[in-house]
């Protein structure tokens, strides 16, 4: 065997071995998920709905969330081709504080995204830089998290077409149930 051959072969084994040490690394649980998903295709061009009305409101349950209120605009909500579930979102308290922001899910990652926070004239304030963020279950208030569970995904993969989402919140029929 000359020597180019010969280096070629020690070549395609290091490839090999290297290939082989990925994989039982991945099996064995040794890379994190960030290292083996796939990124998610670009995300659509940002879309700020009109600002949430009371009768398009439908509220749901989060937790133990005592005094707040949870709730979305039944009109906001859109699953565009990028697969990430976009609706606005009304957060009340006792007191009558609100807090109102246009979100995005995506269930292929488990993350949100906050696109904009609503102003008490109906308009929106944007958020420039909004990253993607996991969501946690560990808030008592995680509203994220019960309508990415309940509502929105099914495992990775989004739950359904906008209106099947929205049917589902309306009807109280989350995907998992609670006992």
């Amino acid at each position: 065997m000359n020597a180019g051959s010969q280096q070629a072969r020690a070549v395609r084994m290091l490839l090999t071995l290297a290939l082989c040490g990925m994989s039982s690394m991945t099996l064995a649980g040794l890379l994190s998920d960030s290292d083996t998903k796939a990124t998610p295709k670009e995300e659509n061009a940002l879309a700020l709905p009109d600002a949430p009305k009371t009768e398009n409101l439908l509220r749901y349950t989060v937790g133990a969330a005592g005094a707040m209120s949870f709730a979305i605009d039944a009109k906001s909500v859109i699953v565009g081709d990028d697969q990430i579930v976009r609706f606005s979102s009304v957060i009340s308290s006792a007191s009558g504080a609100l807090n109102i922001s246009y979100e995005g899910i995506r269930c292929k990652t488990g993350e949100r995204k906050l696109f904009a926070t609503g102003r008490p004239d109906g308009s929106w304030n944007t958020i420039p830089d909004a990253e993607w963020r996991l969501i946690s279950g560990a808030s008592a208030n995680s509203y994220q998290a019960a309508l990415m569970k309940d509502f929105f995904c099914d495992g990775e993969s989004v739950a359904g077409k906008a209106s099947t989402i929205v049917d589902r919140i309306r009807r109280k029929k989350p995907l998992r149930q609670t006992f």
